[in-house]
Protein backbone atom coordinates (compact mmCIF):
# COMPACT_ATOMS: atom_id res chain seq x y z
CA UNK A 1 0.00 0.00 0.00
CA UNK A 2 1.20 3.25 -0.74
CA UNK A 3 1.97 6.08 2.00
CA UNK A 4 0.55 8.78 2.28
CA UNK A 5 2.44 11.94 1.85
CA UNK A 6 3.86 13.46 5.09
CA UNK A 7 3.07 17.39 5.67
CA UNK A 8 6.46 18.05 4.89
CA UNK A 9 6.09 16.47 1.53
CA UNK A 10 2.59 18.31 0.76
CA UNK A 11 4.54 21.52 1.38
CA UNK A 12 6.76 20.92 -0.46
CA UNK A 13 4.77 19.54 -3.70
CA UNK A 14 2.67 22.86 -2.70
CA UNK A 15 5.71 24.88 -3.08
CA UNK A 16 6.37 23.37 -6.44
CA UNK A 17 3.12 23.83 -8.34
CA UNK A 18 3.34 27.42 -6.57
CA UNK A 19 7.01 28.07 -8.54
CA UNK A 20 6.07 26.34 -11.64
CA UNK A 21 2.69 28.54 -11.43
CA UNK A 22 4.37 31.78 -10.86
CA UNK A 23 6.96 31.46 -13.85
CA UNK A 24 4.18 30.79 -15.73
CA UNK A 25 2.39 33.33 -15.57
CA UNK A 26 4.61 36.28 -15.42
CA UNK A 27 5.95 35.72 -11.69
CA UNK A 28 3.24 37.28 -10.00
CA UNK A 29 0.23 35.62 -7.61
CA UNK A 30 -2.93 36.49 -7.21
CA UNK A 31 -5.04 35.96 -4.00
CA UNK A 32 -8.01 34.10 -6.32
CA UNK A 33 -4.74 31.76 -7.64
CA UNK A 34 -3.92 31.22 -3.78
CA UNK A 35 -7.45 30.18 -3.42
CA UNK A 36 -7.03 27.73 -6.77
CA UNK A 37 -4.30 26.21 -4.68
CA UNK A 38 -6.18 26.24 -1.79
CA UNK A 39 -3.82 27.82 0.14
CA UNK A 40 -5.08 29.08 3.35
CA UNK A 41 -4.76 32.25 5.50
CA UNK A 42 -2.28 30.68 7.88
CA UNK A 43 -0.66 28.88 5.20
CA UNK A 44 0.15 32.09 3.24
CA UNK A 45 1.45 33.94 6.42
CA UNK A 46 3.76 30.78 6.96
CA UNK A 47 4.95 31.07 3.58
CA UNK A 48 5.91 34.71 3.38
CA UNK A 49 7.31 33.93 6.99
CA UNK A 50 9.79 31.90 4.58
CA UNK A 51 10.65 34.28 2.26
CA UNK A 52 9.28 31.71 -0.19
CA UNK A 53 7.12 34.57 -0.94
CA UNK A 54 6.71 37.95 -1.00
CA UNK A 55 3.73 40.47 -0.93
CA UNK A 56 4.31 43.07 -3.68
CA UNK A 57 0.50 44.86 -2.89
CA UNK A 58 -2.60 43.73 -1.35
CA UNK A 59 -3.41 40.60 -2.97
CA UNK A 60 -0.34 40.64 -5.31
CA UNK A 61 2.86 38.08 -4.53
CA UNK A 62 5.76 36.96 -5.67
CA UNK A 63 8.82 35.08 -5.30
CA UNK A 64 10.72 35.96 -2.13
CA UNK A 65 13.97 33.82 -2.48
CA UNK A 66 14.33 34.39 -6.19
CA UNK A 67 12.77 37.54 -6.30
CA UNK A 68 12.43 40.19 -9.22
CA UNK A 69 13.83 42.62 -9.95
CA UNK A 70 12.03 45.98 -9.71
CA UNK A 71 11.85 45.77 -14.29
CA UNK A 72 9.92 42.44 -14.00
CA UNK A 73 7.75 43.71 -11.69
CA UNK A 74 6.83 46.67 -13.18
CA UNK A 75 6.18 44.66 -16.88
CA UNK A 76 4.31 41.65 -14.90
CA UNK A 77 1.82 44.43 -12.60
CA UNK A 78 0.95 47.13 -15.33
CA UNK A 79 1.40 45.60 -19.18
CA UNK A 80 -1.13 47.80 -19.88
CA UNK A 81 0.01 50.60 -19.06
CA UNK A 82 2.32 52.53 -21.42
CA UNK A 83 5.90 54.56 -19.91
CA UNK A 84 5.45 57.65 -20.12
CA UNK A 85 6.82 61.36 -18.65
CA UNK A 86 10.24 60.98 -16.66
CA UNK A 87 10.43 56.99 -17.36
CA UNK A 88 10.25 57.56 -20.76
CA UNK A 89 12.71 59.73 -21.18
CA UNK A 90 14.86 57.45 -18.97
CA UNK A 91 14.36 54.53 -21.12
CA UNK A 92 15.38 56.86 -24.48
CA UNK A 93 18.39 57.81 -22.33
CA UNK A 94 16.92 61.26 -22.82
CA UNK A 95 18.18 61.56 -19.13
CA UNK A 96 20.64 60.46 -17.19
CA UNK A 97 19.08 60.10 -13.94
CA UNK A 98 16.62 56.63 -13.39
CA UNK A 99 13.39 58.41 -11.67
CA UNK A 100 12.46 57.31 -8.01
CA UNK A 101 8.90 55.96 -9.29
CA UNK A 102 7.12 55.11 -12.47
CA UNK A 103 5.95 57.16 -14.55
CA UNK A 104 2.56 55.48 -16.58
CA UNK A 105 0.00 56.70 -18.40
CA UNK A 106 -3.08 54.24 -17.75
CA UNK A 107 -6.56 54.39 -18.73
CA UNK A 108 -9.22 56.53 -16.95
CA UNK A 109 -11.49 53.58 -15.61
CA UNK A 110 -8.16 52.00 -14.37
CA UNK A 111 -8.86 51.25 -10.55
CA UNK A 112 -6.48 53.55 -8.48
CA UNK A 113 -5.61 50.55 -5.79
CA UNK A 114 -3.76 49.22 -8.49
CA UNK A 115 -1.17 51.48 -7.75
CA UNK A 116 -0.66 51.83 -3.97
CA UNK A 117 1.73 49.09 -4.23
CA UNK A 118 4.69 49.92 -1.81
CA UNK A 119 7.29 48.28 -4.25
CA UNK A 120 7.17 49.09 -7.05
CA UNK A 121 6.34 53.13 -6.48
CA UNK A 122 4.11 54.03 -9.60
CA UNK A 123 2.64 57.86 -10.75
CA UNK A 124 -0.23 56.87 -13.04
CA UNK A 125 -1.40 59.37 -15.49
CA UNK A 126 -5.23 58.64 -15.86
CA UNK A 127 -6.16 59.74 -19.48
CA UNK A 128 -8.74 58.57 -22.48
CA UNK A 129 -8.37 55.75 -24.10
CA UNK A 130 -7.92 57.15 -27.42
CA UNK A 131 -4.82 59.58 -26.02
CA UNK A 132 -3.92 56.71 -24.31
CA UNK A 133 -2.96 54.45 -27.46
CA UNK A 134 -1.44 57.38 -29.77
CA UNK A 135 1.84 56.79 -30.23
CA UNK A 136 2.03 53.61 -28.62
CA UNK A 137 5.24 51.23 -29.90
CA UNK A 138 6.68 48.14 -27.85
CA UNK A 139 9.61 48.27 -25.59
CA UNK A 140 11.71 45.39 -23.33
CA UNK A 141 11.50 45.69 -19.79
CA UNK A 142 12.69 43.43 -17.74
CA UNK A 143 12.77 40.90 -20.41
CA UNK A 144 9.15 41.22 -20.78
CA UNK A 145 7.49 43.34 -23.54
CA UNK A 146 5.49 47.28 -22.39
CA UNK A 147 4.17 50.14 -24.31
CA UNK A 148 5.83 53.34 -24.49
CA UNK A 149 5.10 56.51 -26.46
CA UNK A 150 7.20 57.11 -28.93
CA UNK A 151 9.97 60.17 -28.99
CA UNK A 152 7.87 62.64 -30.65
CA UNK A 153 4.62 62.07 -28.71
CA UNK A 154 6.97 61.75 -25.77
CA UNK A 155 8.28 65.43 -26.03
CA UNK A 156 5.31 66.97 -26.93
CA UNK A 157 3.92 65.65 -23.73
CA UNK A 158 6.66 66.96 -22.17
CA UNK A 159 6.05 70.32 -23.29
CA UNK A 160 2.72 69.87 -22.63
CA UNK A 161 2.96 69.07 -18.78
CA UNK A 162 6.31 70.80 -17.94
CA UNK A 163 4.88 71.70 -15.01
CA UNK A 164 5.24 68.07 -14.13
CA UNK A 165 8.97 67.92 -14.74
CA UNK A 166 11.50 69.10 -13.17
CA UNK A 167 13.35 72.22 -14.94
CA UNK A 168 16.39 70.52 -15.43
CA UNK A 169 14.71 67.29 -16.93
CA UNK A 170 13.31 69.23 -18.91
CA UNK A 171 15.86 70.97 -20.19
CA UNK A 172 18.02 68.16 -20.42
CA UNK A 173 15.09 65.72 -22.68
CA UNK A 174 14.75 68.63 -25.09
CA UNK A 175 18.30 68.79 -25.58
CA UNK A 176 18.43 65.50 -26.01
CA UNK A 177 16.11 65.08 -28.51
CA UNK A 178 17.36 68.30 -30.15
CA UNK A 179 20.86 66.33 -30.92
CA UNK A 180 18.93 63.00 -31.43
CA UNK A 181 20.13 61.58 -34.93
CA UNK A 182 17.00 59.26 -35.59
CA UNK A 183 14.47 62.33 -34.39
CA UNK A 184 11.36 62.52 -36.65
CA UNK A 185 10.59 66.28 -37.35
CA UNK A 186 7.29 65.30 -39.47
CA UNK A 187 6.26 63.02 -36.76
CA UNK A 188 6.84 65.89 -33.78
CA UNK A 189 4.71 68.63 -35.95
CA UNK A 190 2.11 65.85 -36.20
CA UNK A 191 1.90 64.78 -32.90
CA UNK A 192 2.36 68.78 -31.46
CA UNK A 193 -0.86 69.44 -33.80
CA UNK A 194 -2.63 65.87 -31.92
CA UNK A 195 -1.19 67.40 -28.54
CA UNK A 196 -2.52 71.17 -28.80
CA UNK A 197 1.05 72.11 -28.47
CA UNK A 198 2.31 73.01 -31.74
CA UNK A 199 3.23 76.96 -30.48
CA UNK A 200 4.99 76.10 -27.44
CA UNK A 201 6.93 73.26 -29.54
CA UNK A 202 7.82 75.65 -31.75
CA UNK A 203 8.94 78.08 -29.20
CA UNK A 204 10.55 75.71 -27.08
CA UNK A 205 12.84 73.91 -29.36
CA UNK A 206 11.58 74.80 -33.06
CA UNK A 207 14.49 77.40 -33.54
CA UNK A 208 17.21 74.53 -32.98
CA UNK A 209 15.58 72.14 -35.89
CA UNK A 210 15.80 74.48 -38.66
Amino acid sequence: MTAKPSRIEKKEQLKSELLQFIHNHGGILKTADLNAFSVNYRQLQKLLEENFLKRVKNGYYTLGESGMTEEQLVAALYSDAVLCMDSALYYYHYIEEKPAVWHLAVDKNTSKARFKAEFPKVKPYYTESHVLESGVVPILVGGSEMKIYQKERLICDCVRYESHLEPKVLRQALSSYIKDEKKDIRSLNRFARERNVSNKVHNMIGVWLG
